[in-house]
């Protein structure tokens, strides 16, 4: 008997309101690690129509002008006129910054985790970038419905969108689209007939391969009728308040952290980045067609209190082995994280929208595949 279920990702666009508080906390990290490599940053964003808050942790030997960042990150982003109800011209700029606490520091300056946690990573053989086909699809629309605001192809758009898709799988394969969500921010003139047609026409049919597509196929664009409130005006937004659309989607497990703002001697990000590369580097090995990764640290200790795998099933080796083997190849220290996968660079804006994983894209070395074959020959 073939088992079907539905499963169903989310994504948004980078002008969606916590999306933009994300990209200035990592444009503010960004800006900071490149002439500091060794800060300690934990920036978060605040964003209200006419008003960005950003507060936190900074410990950096250099200056860096924080309104400024703020202000032309919100331009790059497309809020450039004030009648979207949130600008980078007119918005007001808070800020309140302090040092790290000198009782972290101790822990981490020696080489330890920076906090405690748990961080999960996650691969699985069903698409190309070894990822879950509906956060693929899902980020595959959010990208196309900015490219073509930011190329004028549909000019009545606006930052802010949301997409959504549901995949039917059969005996854990992915066989059909079941349903495709797509809201987008425009302006008061767009007749929605005509938008519901460019769409389907510039976005969907681009992104959804059409062997996917069938009769069947639910498809839902702007589902309450309008979006000509949106951004920041629309809903306030927060750094770290999308932390499935930027993982995995939902599938797989989440240790709760989130990773925008945060330097890498944060295992919530760099031991959640090298949770990735391991369980993807096992897939891409042929020892499993699906992994999970569990690393679990305590503050100011190097070493993990544990690594957990899941291959659910599909391993062809037993999970203890392939976890022996895991502390064999890889180094799960935070300093070893951070030098193997060259982290103290400004690498991270760009992470901040569209997922975190998933990208084939330079700078995300926790997407290479380089240790596969050695893993392979030492988890025989």
């Amino acid at each position: 008997m073939k088992e079907k279920y539905l499963f169903t990702s989310e994504s948004v666009t980078e002008g969606h309101p916590d999306k933009v508080c994300d990209q200035i906390s990592d444009s503010i990290l960004d800006a900071i690690i490149k002439n500091d490599p060794s800060c300690r940053v934990a920036c978060e964003t605040l964003v209200t129509t006419g008003l960005a808050v950003v507060a936190g942790e900074i410990t950096t030997s250099c200056y860096v002008d924080i309104p400024k960042i703020v202000r032309n990150t919100i331009k790059e982003i497309g809020y450039t006129d004030a009648k979207y109800g949130f600008d980078y011209l007119t918005c007001g700029v808070l800020t309140s910054i302090q040092e790290q606490s000198p009782d972290i520091a101790m822990g981490v300056d020696v080489g330890g985790a920076g906090d405690q946690g748990m961080m999960f990573g996650y691969a699985t053989s069903e698409t190309k970038e070894l990822m879950p086909m509906p956060i693929i699809l899902a980020h595959g629309l959010t990208k196309r419905l900015s490219r073509v605001r930011k190329e004028n192809i549909l000019k009545y758009l606006r930052p802010d969108g949301k997409s959504q898709v549901t995949v039917e799988y059969v005996n854990g394969k992915p066989l059909r689209v079941e349903a495709v969500i797509v809201s987008a921010h425009h302006d008061k003139k767009v007749d929605m007939t005509t938008m519901a047609g460019d769409i389907r026409k510039y976005v969907i049919n681009e992104v959804i391969p059409a062997e996917f597509l069938d009769k069947n196929t639910k498809i839902f664009i702007n589902p309450t009728g309008r979006f000509e409130v949106g951004g920041p005006q629309g809903d306030s937004g927060v750094t770290g308040r999308k932390i499935i659309v930027d993982t995995y989607g939902g599938v797989g497990s989440h240790g709760g952290g989130a990773f925008s703002g945060k330097d890498p001697s944060k295992v919530d990000r760099s031991a959640s980045y090298m949770a990735r590369y391991v369980a993807k580097n096992i897939v891409a090995s042929g020892i499993a067609e699906k992994c999970e990764i569990q690393i679990a640290y305590a503050i100011g200790i190097a070493e993990p209190v544990s690594v957990m795998v899941n291959t659910f099933g599909t391993g062809k080796i037993s999970e203890d082995k392939i976890g022996k083997a895991i502390r064999e190849v890889f180094n799960l220290t935070p300093a070893g994280i951070i030098e193997h996968l060259k982290l103290r660079r400004p690498i991270f804006k760009k992470t901040a929208a569209y997922g975190h994983f998933g990208r084939i894209e330079e700078g995300f070395t926790w997407e290479e595949t380089g240790k596969a074959v050695e893993f392979k020959k030492k988890a025989k």
